[in-house]
């Protein structure tokens, strides 16, 4: 069986969710110290094309199994994020070098 590969990093415990009288979601936080701040950016901003697009760091907020909340942050440089980009661009290569019968 093989092993599951992540394209996220955990990066710590979130505040509960905070909701309104009606039980929608209003906010969610998240607490970063300046050293995890720091971590986030020298190792897991997104790298910049040539139209100076990108240097994103993506944190996501979210409820685990046991209900406690926790924050994420996207890895461009994991495994699975590396999979996944190949297989983006091996579909996309694909797709424009299918002959068109028209």
């Amino acid at each position: 069986m093989s092993e599951k590969k992540y394209d996220s990093v955990l990066v710590g415990w979130a505040d509960d969710p905070k909701f309104n009288d009606k039980g929608e979601l209003m906010s969610w936080s998240v607490r970063l110290k300046d050293h995890e701040l720091k971590d986030i950016l020298d190792q897991y901003i997104t790298s910049r094309d040539e139209k100076g697009r990108g240097g994103n760091a993506y944190v996501t907020l979210f409820r685990s199994m046991e209900g406690r909340s926790h924050a994420r942050v996207f890895n461009p440089n994991s495994e699975a994020a590396k999979e996944k980009r190949s297989e983006k661009q091996m579909s996309n290569a694909s797709a424009t070098s299918d002959d068109i019968p028209f």
